[in-house]
């Protein structure tokens, strides 16, 4: 490990290095850094603390070298610690394993005293990298501990109290929102579940639309008939399918004539099932106006979570109700069309119809 440093003024100012120390030079970090002998610390070209004097430097090739001579790091621009982002980022994971493994739900108050940081801090970290409030989190996380119970032997009492509810009362005030029906039909795996679907052509190829007792629960777009049936079975593998019937057809002709204008409107109700998390993407896409569109940066702006992009783009491909919940569009920050569930081509056909309308 090299050490090779400057002891004076005159050499420091001669030497090129001071130059990228003056001048904050980014282009310099990694190629030296610099050490300062009031303060015992070491720094990158580039570091925003407040600049020595040049008879107090001392160049090092690397952070060993700076070390080795007994100087420690600079907690400013991190250079040879672990960057702000991966600790913000390890103290968010112990905070999820903290809330999975407590038997109720930790407070705001108790999850920030565990990480060390103000509450206030806290919940815009926490929500900034998990997409999710500390409350909610903890909401996604019960669900899926009572959906994992109830496929286990047992009365569905005892699977709400292993999933830490706290009463069966609080646990049926949330069961719609957390399990999408009764917990006696998700046990059966959604056995008893009735959905009316029908598939027919529209400007964008074939159609499938699917309504449940709470509305239209899906529409998917394709080229193969067989393969929109296939997807419905698959999104729902336990639930009694019917074929459509006259009443049924007249709200197929409404959907189609929406997929085909989607600055009508559609005025029917609609089943929507997914994750806290998706739920908000969702409600997100759905304020954004016919002829406009975001980037998933920007969704994941608006619904308060900026570091989730990639969170926003996975809930855009889970979703099944096409145009409905317009995730056609959200393209990518430079204006270009990435991953769409019914194809690149069918995206451009919705953003052409709507810039036209």
């Amino acid at each position: 490990m090299k050490t090779d440093h400057a002891c004076d003024d005159k050499a420091t100012r001669q030497d090129p290095r001071w130059q990228s120390v003056l001048t904050r030079n980014k282009a310099a970090d990694g190629s030296f850094i610099y050490g300062v002998k009031t303060t015992g610390i070491y720094c990158s070209p580039s570091c925003p603390s407040r600049q020595p004097r040049p008879e107090n430097i001392l160049f090092f090739s690397d952070a060993a070298a700076a070390e080795l001579a007994g100087f420690r790091p600079c907690k400013r621009c991190r250079q040879g610690l672990p960057s702000l982002a991966a600790v913000q980022s390890a103290k968010i994971a112990l905070a999820c394993r903290y809330i999975e493994q407590a038997e109720q739900a930790p407070t705001l108050h108790r999850l920030a005293q565990e990480a060390g940081i103000s509450p206030y801090h806290f919940h815009r970290l926490f929500t900034s990298v998990t997409g999710l409030t500390p409350k909610g989190y903890a909401a996604a996380w019960r669900g899926r501990r009572v959906r994992q119970e109830l496929q286990q032997p047992g009365s569905v009492t005892e699977a709400i109290m292993a999933a830490g509810y706290s009463s069966t009362g609080r646990f049926y005030a949330e069961a719609d929102a957390v399990l999408g029906m009764a917990p006696t039909h998700y046990r059966a795996g959604g056995q008893g579940m009735d959905i009316v679907f029908a598939v027919g052509r529209c400007g964008l190829g074939e159609i499938l639309v699917a309504q449940s007792q709470r509305g239209i629960c899906a529409i998917l777009l394709g080229d193969d008939a067989q393969q929109l049936v296939e997807q419905l079975q698959d999104s729902f593998p336990h639930a009694r399918l019917a074929g459509d019937d006259a009443q049924f057809a007249q709200r197929m002709a409404l959907v189609v004539g929406f997929v085909e204008h989607p600055g009508r409107g559609l005025d029917l109700p609609l089943d929507i099932r997914g994750t806290a998390f998706q739920q908000r993407v969702w409600l997100a896409l759905r304020d954004i106006p016919p002829g406009q569109a975001l980037s998933y940066t920007e969704v994941a702006q608006r619904i308060g979570s900026p570091a989730a992009v990639r969170a926003v783009a996975g809930a855009c491909a889970a979703n099944i109700l096409a145009v409905a919940i317009p995730c056609h569009r959200v393209i990518r920050r430079d204006g270009g069309l990435s991953g769409y569930r019914w194809g690149i081509e069918r995206k451009r056909r919705l953003l052409d119809i709507e810039a036209k309308n």
